[in-house]
C-alpha cells in the first residue's frame, strides 16, 4: 500500500476490503514455461465452504495463508 503518489483515502480503504486470505490446501503442480509458478487449490478463510484454484509466484506449501487481492479468478487447470 506505500506508493509515491498520494492516494484518497476513501480508495485506500476499498483497497483494504478488497483483501481475502487463503489457506493452501492442496499443491497441484507447477506451471509457466520454465515452472516458475505454482498452482495451488485454496479454501477462503471468511468463507469455508468456497475453494478456487490460483497460481502461485514463488514458493509456497500447504498450510501457509495467502493474502489475495482480487479473488474472483481462477487459475485454469493445468495439462
Amino acid at each position: 500500500f506505500f506508493s509515491t503518489r498520494a492516494e484518497p483515502l476513501p480508495a485506500l480503504l476499498a483497497k483494504m476490503d478488497a483483501i481475502k486470505l487463503a489457506i493452501v490446501m492442496k499443491v497441484i503442480g507447477r506451471t509457466g514455461s520454465r515452472g516458475q509458478v505454482t498452482q495451488v487449490r485454496v479454501k477462503f478463510l471468511d468463507d469455508q465452504n468456497r475453494q478456487i484454484m490460483r497460481n502461485v509466484k514463488g514458493p509456497v506449501r500447504e498450510g501457509d495463508i495467502l493474502t489475495l487481492m482480487e479473488s474472483e479468478r481462477e487459475a485454469r487447470r493445468l495439462r
